[in-house]
């Protein structure tokens, strides 16, 4: 597997509860990938997106750290391009339920 980041859930919860699939490492690494491709830190990518989406009355964050915490608060001042969000759709067809 990646590497983990210290203090992350996946170091802490090495299988995160049983959650992982052979997905979920491809399936990241595309995400990573496409955020950085368009300026964009993954986290703030990931939240933007989760903002964007009706159905979900909130997006709740999970920070460990006073950086991430900040991190994760700018993306509601994040907007997405139509390219990304293809993007995002492009990923999620390719890996379907990646976690």
């Amino acid at each position: 597997g990646g590497v983990k980041p210290q203090g992350s859930r996946a170091s802490i919860n090495g299988d995160i509860g049983g959650r992982l699939t052979p997905h979920q490492e491809p399936a990241t690494r595309a995400y990573v990938e496409l955020a950085r491709e368009h300026g964009l830190d993954p986290s703030q990518m990931a939240l933007a997106f989760c903002l964007t989406r009706p159905f979900m009355a909130s997006v709740i964050i999970g920070a460990t750290s006073m950086e991430q915490l900040k991190t994760d608060i700018g993306a509601a001042d994040v907007t997405l391009s139509e390219e990304v969000l293809q993007g995002i759709a492009a990923i999620r067809r390719q890996y379907p339920m990646a976690i």
